[in-house]
This record gives structure tokens, sequence and C-alpha cells, in this order.
């Protein structure tokens, strides 16, 4: 094991001493600020963080790692990935990039190939590679056609099981709304999602019976106890404004779940009062939103011989302004959807800053990756360093902003409860017993 830029003291007391620290995700602690970044010591102690005090003032029995101004994070949250889709490019390519040739790439792979063992396989590597660049909560989407959800899902709740101590785990049925007219397979997904601890998700297509399906899908949902996460307009087409019907139907249904969309890039095609309109309805109905910035970038507005002309990513700031929950996430990991990724946060929120224009000011920006998508997951105990809990932390040499974004800092040290982690990341070829060489 190495410790790229310092060694924390192995110890059970310790101080990470003059610290730079998003002020978002501190709680309980306040300082002079520098566009987000506060000063501070933070006090680790039996694994937890016993105490945050201003840079410089920490007691001087404990033993000290001088971060010298380098950036200390929470461990992050991932709040919308495909872990049953992942590394499976090599295997099954998208050779035009486009979303038709990546559903129909994966639909034909998952029918060849998605045994227990080879999701098992998959899935453990990418959890590995999570693991090592400091994520500690996951959700991931499982496509969900029969007999698929079975497999899957057992998979899961095995790996979930297995995981505990190190990143917690949520996943959603992920499956096309049409298939809901099949009843003994609708009833059997939802046993199988509630014997889980799962959540509803699907993919809601413009046609003449969204609204009744929404219907449906909100009613099994309530009548299950469970929260919904949807796959919303991932297109170009202005026509497609399903995120609309989905508020519509919340506020229709009294539904007092929660209900995260995803993608919803459309939203970012409509005039201005269209937009607006849909946006206000979204923040009366409680619907959270998470951006893909890396997969949306990648699929969307992409046509052979052509440049294309917008980024592909939903109105976070307009959405966040109207008090909306927003956050961002990894999406797909070298897989026909995005053939790139490796579930780093750090890349998705410099990618991010990049694509959304998150900065300038930089201040709030952090919570995108940390205290927002751990709050939407109902998880506000992750994402967050504040007294009392775990000292599950990510150290980084970067001190200011502009350092942090320019390298894709991988020389960090991760923290789980105080102790540093193996950050080896899993070599691809251990993939090839599935993927092939």
């Amino acid at each position: 094991m190495s410790y790229s830029f310092m060694s924390p003291p192995n110890a059970a007391r310790f101080v990470l001493s003059n610290a730079t620290v998003p002020a978002v995700t501190v709680a309980g602690f306040t300082g002079p600020s520098n566009e987000g970044l506060v000063k501070a010591d933070i006090v680790v102690a039996d694994g937890l963080i016993k105490d945050i005090l201003p840079a410089g003032t920490a007691p001087a029995e404990f033993a000290k790692a001088d971060m010298r101004d380098g950036m200390v994070w929470p461990t992050f949250a991932d709040m919308h990935t495909h872990l049953d889709k992942g590394h499976i490019w090599e295997r099954r390519a998208n050779p035009d990039g486009s979303f038709m040739g990546a559903l129909d790439a994966v639909r034909s792979d998952r029918e060849a190939n998605w045994s227990a063992a080879d999701v098992r396989k998959r899935m453990e590597f990418s959890l590995r590679a999570a693991y090592a660049h400091g994520t500690s909560l996951i959700r991931t989407h499982l496509d969900s056609l029969a007999p698929q959800h079975r497999i899957s899902f057992e998979v899961f709740s095995e790996v979930r099981e297995a995981w505990k101590d190190k990143i917690a785990l949520q996943a959603v049925a992920l499956f096309p709304l049409d298939f809901m007219v099949d009843d003994a397979f609708f009833a059997d997904l939802i046993t199988v999602v509630r014997e889980t601890g799962g959540l509803l998700g699907g993919v809601t297509q413009l046609n003449p019976e969204i609204d009744s399906q929404l219907d449906k899908l909100i009613h099994a949902a309530a009548g299950n106890g469970l929260d919904i996460d949807l796959h919303v307009d991932e297109t170009e087409d202005r026509q497609v404004l399903t995120l609309k019907s989905i508020a519509e139907a919340v506020l229709r249904n009294g539904f007092t779940g929660k209900v995260t969309a995803g993608h919803c890039c459309s939203l970012a095609r409509q005039d201005e009062d269209v937009a607006r309109a849909t946006i206000d309805l979204v923040a009366k109905a409680g619907i959270s939103i998470v951006s893909l910035p890396m997969c949306n970038m990648y699929l969307q507005d992409r046509h052979p011989g052509r440049t294309p002309r917008w980024r592909g990513v939903t109105l976070l700031h307009e959405l966040a302004a109207a008090g909306v929950p927003t956050a961002v996430a990894s999406d797909n990991t070298r897989d026909p959807f995005y053939a790139y990724g490796d579930l780093d946060p750090v890349e998705v929120f410099r990618e991010a800053v990049r694509i959304l224009h998150l900065d300038h000011p930089l201040d709030t920006a952090a919570r995108v990756v940390t205290t927002s998508p751990a709050s939407i997951l109902g998880r506000p105990d992750i994402g967050r360093i504040a007294v009392g809990g775990p000292a599950d932390l990510v150290l980084f040499s970067a001190r200011r902003w502009s350092e942090f974004l320019s390298r894709p800092q991988s020389d960090r040290v991760v923290l789980r409860k105080g102790k540093v982690i193996d950050r080896s990341l899993p070599d691809y070829r251990e993939l090839d017993t599935v993927i092939g060489a």
C-alpha cells in the first residue's frame, strides 16, 4: 500500500491540521470563507470526528498530520449508476455512439450474457473502483425485464450485504413503463423490489397512455411503500416533455413517497415559458433531479459527421434556484451508453463544473456529489463532515479550486473510520474471463 502525498498518523486519535474544507459539506462549523472554502483542524478519535476547530487550534497532545492547506472532503454519494451494465464495452460496443445503438447493444448483451456470475463479476469490479476513489453511497438502476429482474436483484442483494461496511447500496428496477400491461410480470417485479428493499423505476416515453401509466406506477409504489426513480426525457426532441406529466401525476395522486427524475435533457430545449412552468410544477411536486453530464454530453446531439450543437444536460441552475433538490452522478461506465468512466466522483464533479458551468463562484458546487445526493437518497449521515460522524474522509493535496479541478487528484488519500484504505484500483485484466481478452 502506498500513501501518495501524505501519510496520516496510524493512531486512535489524531488531527488533520490546517485543512481546507468545502464549507457546504461541514456541519456545525463556520469560519472565514474564500469561494466556499474554509480552514479547519479536524480531530479524529476512535474512527469518529471528535471536533472541528479553527485551523491551528487543535490540542497539542494529539498526533498531527499537517494538510498544509490541502483539501479534506467527506466521502462521496453517487446516486445514479448502472452497475449491471458496467464494463461490457469490449464485449458489445456501440460503434456509432448513438442512443438507439446503445439500446440495441445492451439488449443483445443482456440476452446473451447476463448470468448471475457475469453480473456479479462486473458489479464487484465497479464497486472496488468506486470504493478506492472514495465513494460510500451508490444507487444503481438494474435492467428489470423478465427474467433478468430476478437474476440481477438476487445478485444485488448478495453484493449489498457483502459490501455493507464499505458502500451503502440501493437498487432501482429499470424497465419500459409499457411493460406494466403484463399484470403478471408487473406483480412479480413489485414483489422482487419490495422484498429486496428497492425502488420502482422505469423509462417514461411520450405516448397517449403516459398519464395512466404514471398513475398505475404511483399507485403500485404507494400501495407497497416504495419510492420512485425514473429515467426521463433523455432526448433532444423538444416535443418530448414527460417531466411535466410526472409532476402532474405526483400532485394528482397525492403521492407522499420520494420521486427522483434522472436526465431530463429535453427540458433544456424548451422555450423559457414552458421550461419555467415545468420547473415550477417539479418544485411543487417535490421531485428531485439528477443530471448525468458525462453520459448526456456523450450521447445527446450525436449525428454522423456533424459537430454537436448543445451539451445534452438539463437546466440544473434553474431547477436549483426554484428549490428543487439537484445533484450529478456517474451514470454508465464503459458500456454502450458511455464508453468511458470509472465511477470516480472527482471526475464527475470536474466535468460537471465544466459542462454545467457550476463555477464562478464555486462556493456551493461541492454539494452536487456529497450532501445533495446523500440527502436525496435518504442518507443525510453520508457526504458530510460532522462531529460525532464517522471519519470517512478524502484528502487531497490541492489547496484551491483551480488546483483541485486541473488534475485528476490521483494522489488522494481515503480514510474510512479514520484509517487509510488501500486505493489500488482493480486491473481490467480481471474482467477477461467474462469480457474476453
